[in-house]
């Protein structure tokens, strides 16, 4: 038996910073507002970190490929503060993503897992959008991981990862029973698309899926400068769950924390004795 996993997903708005301590007083007034809520693991959205560009000048922020470059003298900083608030707080955090330059000179959009013993890892973005691929030429990871937590086993499907059934059976497969999908969105579409995935996702695996969007408008960002979604957690639908498999959610695009208790067992007996059997069934599909 695992320990209540009690999950706080952050619509998180995106701002001009200015220096780092105002990210760092950001942040800490975020987490205790979670840490208030009785949440042990938080969930930050993809490119919420794009808000540090404006910690350097109008070229560097007004450039989509300066801002990579710049980025990286963060990176440790970043890694830092969240490693030192998990342990601090006893907390889980995915620090949503942020864009790492890897040795080969590509830049991947990196999502880090902080567990309270200090340890991290990571997830890269597999499937990249256009506008990552064709204007600010982020690459795509090569590597379909599960995470490990206090809680089990954890997957991350990074925003557009979300609409790929095969990246999440795969994380499934491997033993994750939550599935977290930081997400940045510009138009109600995109977030209904990874909405749309999120729930299925949830549905054909009979898991939690958990989603993170940034929210608000940044006209001073290159990178972010709108930004539209809502968090949600969504569950099977099934037995003991919502009629429409969607276990909390919040208000399009107002900020603060969407929190739920999640059973993770449960997840069994509902794959065990559900009115249908999805993720059991998935192995029989190549009969069609």
């Amino acid at each position: 038996m695992t320990q209540p996993l009690v999950l706080a997903c952050a619509q998180y708005s995106i701002d001009f910073l200015g220096n780092w301590q105002a990210f760092e007083h950001k942040l800490d007034r975020l987490l205790a507002d979670a840490l208030a809520q009785d949440a042990n693991f938080v969930l930050l959205p993809e490119y919420f970190s794009m808000e540090l560009a404006s910690l350097f000048d109008e070229t560097v922020y007004r450039s989509l490929s300066a801002q990579l470059d710049a980025m990286q003298s963060l990176l440790p900083d970043f890694i830092a503060y969240f490693s030192g608030r998990a342990k601090q707080h006893d907390l889980h955090i995915l620090a949503g993503t942020i864009p790492v330059r890897l040795d080969d000179g590509r830049f991947v959009n990196r999502a880090h897992l902080f567990r309270p013993d200090g340890s991290h890892d990571w997830q890269d973005k597999l499937q990249m959008t256009r506008f990552e691929k064709e204007q600010w030429h982020i690459g795509a990871g090569d590597t379909i991981k599960v995470l490990d937590t206090a809680f089990g086993k954890v997957g991350v499907a990074v925003c557009y990862d979300s609409e790929f059934p095969l990246i999440v059976r795969r994380q499934v497969e491997a033993g994750a029973r939550l599935i977290l999908v930081p997400s940045c969105t510009d138009t109600e579409a995109g977030f209904n698309r990874v909405r749309i995935g999120s729930q299925a996702r949830a549905l054909e695996n009979q898991c939690f899926v958990a989603q993170s969007p940034t929210i608000g408008e940044a006209p001073w960002s290159e990178a972010v400068d709108v930004n539209t979604g809502r968090a949600a957690i969504y569950t099977p639908v099934d037995y003991g769950y919502p009629d429409d498999g969607i276990l909390v959610q919040g208000e399009l695009n107002r900020p603060g924390w969407v929190v739920a208790e999640l059973d993770l067992d449960a997840l069994e007996t509902v794959r065990a004795q559900g009115q249908v059997f999805n993720h059991e069934d998935w192995n029989g599909q190549h009969r069609f």
